[in-house]
């Protein structure tokens, strides 16, 4: 089973819910922190990183003693990534996406694949939980091809946890794309509402089922759980605004640990997913 947890918007307990749902799984698994931009979720699992590897993409690059100067390449490059303007081609890495399609159209044969490095993914185990998170490299505009490199790491047949980059963009669709289950993580302020519908309406046009966790509940209104009735959407969790909880968190601590009142909720949430993946 793989269950994806994302949300609309940054600081929701996106990370909170996935690693402590991680630990109330009670069997060997992974968890995938795909939030390549800023991972987290090493801050509440022990362990030093056992492997390290480094992702890259391929690019173009133009051997000018060939190059005619025709344009073929920047003429079929949808994102501009190389350009020729009756002058041998300029290459922008940055913008390109690795399809290798300059290069397949190239008359002359002048353009090659070279790698750029984009970032790394760390492997570590921290109590029966494997943890693979990829770290974009500073300056790298492009976190797609990392998030598909760390969930490339996925075991078949093995429960895992994916933990998504925030917002709706191409990373969060890359991330929760083929995932039997998406939690989408939400408060009950304006906010929260506004980005929750944008989360809702992009999941459901990838064909994913999902369901909701109200998270600080007590600090805002109805709004939330009145949307998710209107539009059919299960709430299966609502989590108190404990100032406990910011606590444990801001100590690096699961929540399920230095709470254990709490290990129950996680418990329901993953059985009420279950249900939900079996109904689906």
């Amino acid at each position: 089973m793989i269950i994806a947890v994302a949300s609309g918007k940054g600081g929701t307990g996106k990370t909170t819910v996935a690693v402590n749902l991680a630990r109330v799984i009670g069997s060997p698994v992974r968890l995938l922190d795909c939030d390549v931009e800023e991972p987290n979720a090493h801050l509440f699992l022990s362990g030093e990183a056992s492997e390290r590897e480094t992702i890259s993409v391929p690019v173009p690059a133009v051997d000018e003693s060939l190059c005619d100067a025709c344009g073929e390449c920047g003429r079929f490059c949808a994102y501009h990534a190389i350009v020729s303007l009756a002058t041998k081609p300029l290459v922008f890495p940055e913008l390109c996406h690795g399809c290798g399609g300059c290069a397949l159209v190239c008359p002359r044969g002048a353009i090659r694949e070279v790698d750029r490095r984009i970032g790394v993914i760390e492997i570590r185990n921290a109590d029966g939980i494997v943890l693979v998170q990829g770290l974009l490299d500073v300056g790298v505009a492009m976190a797609p091809p990392l998030v598909r490199a760390v969930k490339a790491k996925l075991v078949p047949g093995e429960h895992t946890i994916i933990d998504a980059p925030p917002g709706t963009a191409c990373p969060v669709v890359a991330a929760v794309r083929g995932a039997d289950f998406v939690i989408l993580v939400t408060e009950p302020t304006p906010f929260g509402l506004n980005d929750l519908a944008l989360a809702a309406d992009m999941t459901a046009s990838l064909g994913v089922p999902f369901g909701v966790v109200v998270n600080r509940v007590g600090v805002g209104d109805g709004r939330v759980h009145a949307f998710c009735r209107e539009r059919g959407i299960p709430v299966l969790l609502d989590i108190p605004d404990d100032r406990r909880i910011a606590e444990a968190y801001s100590r690096g601590k699961l929540v399920v640990d230095a709470l254990p009142e709490y290990r129950g909720h996680f418990e329901r949430l993953l059985e009420r997913t279950r249900e939900a993946v079996r109904a689906s």
